[in-house]
């Protein structure tokens, strides 16, 4: 550590913690949106990750997903976007059944919460959760996904689809979902 980054660590660390405390205390939902936006551009920072373990901000995102409030959703699952890369937030958020909450963000209407929701379950994948990942009802909502009219939409689920599954995978999901498109059940996001 340069010698200013270890004299801006606890001035780093204190905002960060006021951020924190004010989504806690503060009963506005503007004010707690502006605060969630915040934090997940802070989890963009490799330097900020421990301060945001430290702060539990994983398990805030986390509880994020479950939210009503739209934007709640979108910057919560924005934040564990930018958390998933480092490896000790991505245990964090499998420990914390963070695949099953992300992957329910995939129904999610807007684009933004649906491309960072791919790209999260992408940071997850791990030797251990590839099985997960490669569920038929994941793999099938890529293969939907990667025939939208949104490029960055298609583009990110065709990624996905390369790297996370077998082909092997894709080709069964892909028989299983013939002649059953509706069934699905996952709409695609409003562009």
């Amino acid at each position: 550590m340069r010698k200013n980054e270890s004299a801006e660590a606890p001035e780093r660390f204190a905002y960060l913690q006021s951020l924190v405390t004010e989504f806690q205390d503060t009963d506005s939902e503007e004010a707690k949106e502006q605060v969630l936006a915040n934090l997940a551009n802070f989890a963009y920072d490799p330097k900020n990750m421990e301060y945001l373990r430290e702060l539990q901000v994983p398990d805030l995102f986390l509880d994020m997903l479950t939210e009503d409030n739209e934007n709640f959703v979108e910057f919560g699952m924005g934040g564990l976007c930018n958390l998933s890369m480092d490896p000790e937030c991505r245990d964090i958020i499998l420990q914390s059944d963070g695949i099953s909450l992300v992957t329910s963000c995939l129904s999610n209407r807007r684009e933004e919460t649906v491309l960072s929701a791919i790209t999260t379950l992408m940071n997850l994948a791990t030797p251990t959760t590839r099985s997960q990942l490669s569920e038929p009802g994941i793999l099938q909502c890529m293969l939907r996904f990667s025939l939208a009219q949104s490029p960055r939409l298609r583009n990110l689920a065709a990624v996905f689809l390369q790297d996370c599954c077998s082909e092997e995978q894709v080709r069964q999901a892909q028989q299983q979902m013939q002649g059953h498109q509706t069934a699905i059940g996952i709409p695609l996001p409003k562009e």
